[in-house]
């Protein structure tokens, strides 16, 4: 019985004590002698709507700032490192050359014959990167007209996948899927299947790269 009463007194205790905390007018507060304030100051305590409300706001706030721009240069880098990590002297196991791992026939390609030179130069290894992408955007201007926005096997087909997928394979292996509707899948050497970079690289903002049949990179 002891025990009760003690646990009510403390339970009063403390809603009291809250009570007062929380009380919507103080009559005075001397600073010292020489300042009084003897007007009711008054406090606004947000309710609990409005305290979640607020929190809300700052999660979605958040939340947009940490979203990617999804940039071209998001999407090069982003490239980049599924490629080589982002190393201009990376060479693979099947001859495939710098930051974005170009075969000697791609480089040949988009006009670059000689290759000796070319992982110590990191200037050329971006033009190639960005020629290549305008001469697949040129090569497959139809079919970007016709399957961007559409679906192919729970993929959501996009201009940058597209290209993304381009640079893994070629255009051709990303005609054969998608005129084949996804049932044709290009994988390369060490198991990377192009709709994993269709998926990859969606999404990104390329509207700004010109299509190109024979860009210039010298």
């Amino acid at each position: 019985m002891i025990k009760k009463c003690s646990y009510f007194i403390i339970t009063a205790s403390v809603i009291a004590a809250v009570t007062m905390a929380f009380k919507g007018i103080e009559t005075t507060l001397v600073t010292n002698d020489y300042y009084k304030i003897n007007q009711p100051l008054a406090y606004n305590v947000p309710t609990s709507k409005e305290t979640l409300e607020s929190i809300n706001k700052a999660l979605k706030e958040s939340e947009f700032s940490m979203e990617t721009t999804h940039s071209f240069i998001d999407f090069k880098e982003a490239v980049a490192m599924s490629e080589s990590d982002g190393d201009y002297q990376s060479v693979n196991s099947y001859g495939y050359l710098g930051k974005y791992q170009f075969g000697k026939g791609t480089l040949k390609f988009i006009g670059i014959k000689k290759s000796d030179d070319f992982l110590n130069n990191p200037a050329l290894q971006e033009k190639a990167f960005v020629a290549y992408l305008k001469k697949n955007k040129w090569i497959l201007r139809k079919e970007l007209k016709k399957y961007v926005g559409k679906t192919i096997n729970g993929i959501q087909i996009t201009e940058s996948g597209i290209l993304a997928a381009a640079h893994l394979g070629g255009a051709g292996a990303v005609q054969d899927f998608l005129r084949s509707n996804g049932e044709v899948a290009f994988v390369d050497g060490y198991g990377t299947n192009i709709k994993v970079y269709l998926k990859k690289f969606a999404n990104y903002d390329l509207s700004g790269l010109k299509a190109e049949k024979n860009p210039t990179v010298l």
